[in-house]
């Protein structure tokens, strides 16, 4: 990859940054139910008499209060305080300035990578990132390491055995495990591993045991491992089938080739063909989709496996974020999530180059 293309790739970074912000921020415009209505539905329904009080009060008044989900009833002591509580809130969340303003503001500050501070919890978004860092870490890395190290090593071996009882075994099983949504196989690993009713050998939920600080650093990782192992096969097992359909399918099409035949006739082995030659070409296609794997398993494809396993990661906080309208949150996490995935369409890239030299990217940019 050439420095030229290397520098334009990352100039389009920070302008696809901003048309994805800019879209999602007039997505956001549009939707209803803003954090001003449901925080007035919450004051107004548990303590009209000193509502305004509360908001005005404090800066802080706010942050620690959660906005209501069923309860929407009103009483009465608490009509005449609508159109002041509203003022006092719209100017609270920062939604009295005009909607271009408050993105323009949103964007210099994003910058700078200053996401400022949750609606509903007295926390900074970067405190709440990186508190919830280590568990989609954990989840998403382990995840996309298990399934190349199976699923490649299985796509090429379906790939030199096709057409045989092991093909067909094996295409049953990852078919029937990619039909099995990955929640679901969560509760099945619970109830039989977990305790649930019949075996007792895993955690139920969380990443640590209780007093984990006090273990010595060998027991702290066996039991870091130990909490990780359910929801990373919950998580590994439906992610199987389709990188092993797709290495099996690229190595199968590569075998077909003129190059092959010719360097059967010249009498290299089998394994000098496959990963001296093969391999090389056929892993392009398989690289490419490690950067949407790994963004997927970080931060949208464990949302229900955090749920199930009371796991406070990214996911949920993005999932729980756009529930309460939390938008320094939804924001916050939406530009980093898009931060990484393009950086690491960027290093896939490079790393196209290093399997295959033969590539050119700068061609696309012409």
């Amino acid at each position: 990859m050439s420095k030229v293309y290397f520098l334009k790739r990352l100039l389009f970074i920070p302008i696809t940054l901003f048309g994805i912000m800019a879209v999602n921020f007039m997505f956001v415009q549009l939707a209803p139910g803003g954090p001003v209505e449901q925080m007035m539905t919450k004051i107004t329904a548990t303590a009209p008499s000193d509502a305004l009080a509360r908001v005005s009060g404090t800066a802080g008044g706010l942050e620690s209060m959660q906005p209501a989900t069923s309860n929407t009833s009103k009483y009465r002591g608490a009509q005449g305080l609508d159109e002041q509580l509203r003022a006092e809130l719209t100017k609270q969340f920062g939604f009295d300035k005009p909607a271009l303003e408050r993105f323009w503001i949103m964007i210099k500050n994003y910058a700078v990578f200053d996401f400022g501070k949750s609606f509903y919890q007295d926390k900074t978004v970067i405190d709440l990132i990186l508190e919830r860092m280590p568990v989609s870490i954990s989840l998403g890395v382990f995840s996309t390491l298990l399934i190349y190290l199976i699923a490649i090593p299985l796509g090429i071996k379906k790939a030199v055995n096709h057409g045989s009882k092991f093909d067909v075994a094996t295409s049953w099983g990852l078919t029937i495990s990619y039909a099995v949504p990955a929640f679901l196989l969560a509760i099945f690993l619970i109830i039989v591993f977990a305790g649930g009713r019949y075996l007792s050998w895993f955690p139920l939920k969380g990443l640590t045991s209780d007093g984990w600080e006090q273990l010595s650093w060998g027991k702290k990782i066996l039991d870091y491992l130990w909490h990780l192992t359910l929801p990373v096969i919950a998580m590994t097992v439906g992610g199987l089938a389709g990188l092993c359909f797709l290495t099996k399918n690229a190595f199968l099409e590569e075998l077909s080739k003129n190059y092959v035949r010719t360097a059967r006739a010249k009498g290299l082995s089998n394994r000098q063909i496959l990963y001296g030659h093969v391999f090389r070409n056929a892993m392009l296609i398989v690289i490419a989709g490690f950067p949407a794997m790994l963004v997927s398993m970080l931060f949208t494809g464990s949302v229900l496996i955090e749920v199930i396993f009371s796991l406070n990661g990214l996911g949920l906080l993005g999932f729980e974020a756009v529930q309460n309208r939390d938008y320094p949150v939804v924001f916050g996490t939406l530009y980093l999530f898009a931060l990484l995935g393009l950086v690491l369409n960027l290093i896939s890239d490079f790393v196209y180059t290093l399997v295959d030299p033969r590539i050119h990217f700068e061609k696309r940019l012409k």
